[in-house]
């Protein structure tokens, strides 16, 4: 079965083409060299309707794992976490878990990160926010690929 994910990078700035996207890229080729096809990133504003709508249209085109990157901090733009909810089926709250035990490890503020991890039954899909730091992306990606071909193998029928 061909892996196919979709990187989708929350920030204002980088929406707004005032500041380059330096994270998504680098989830994006995290996914590629562990054999999973993956476009280029897309990015979108923060809030958690663009990222309600980022998430659906990926998934409406067959993305079967999504990262997002960015939004998952305390500003009062940072709603990645509510934008996902909206979409998810059911939460895996260990993959946080973990991203934030990881991410703390390197800064305290690591602790400080909302981000959420689910899946999406009907689509077979794994969603998981990473922070939009390029530290937060290269420690989490590592995580995400551990258990990312497990998970849609269950939801798509698989055995343990």
């Amino acid at each position: 079965m061909q892996r196919t994910a979709l990187v989708v990078t929350v920030s204002d700035r980088s929406a707004a083409g005032e500041r380059p996207d330096a994270s998504g890229p680098i989830a994006v080729a995290a996914l590629r060299e562990a054999g999973w096809t993956c476009d280029e990133p897309v990015v979108v504003a923060d809030g958690a309707d663009s990222v309600e709508v980022a998430l659906r249209d990926a998934l409406a085109a067959g993305a079967r794992l999504i990262v997002t990157t960015g939004g998952t901090g305390v500003s009062p733009r940072d709603a990645t976490p509510e934008g996902t909810a909206r979409v998810l089926t059911r939460e895996i709250p260990g993959i946080g878990e973990e991203l934030r035990r990881r991410g703390v490890l390197e800064k305290p503020a690591g602790m400080l990160t909302r981000g959420l991890a689910g899946v999406v039954d009907e689509d077979n899909a794994l969603i998981v926010n990473l922070p939009g730091s390029t530290a937060a992306v290269r420690s989490g990606m590592p995580v995400i690929l551990s258990v990312a071909g497990h998970v849609i193998d269950q939801l798509s029928g698989g055995d343990h």
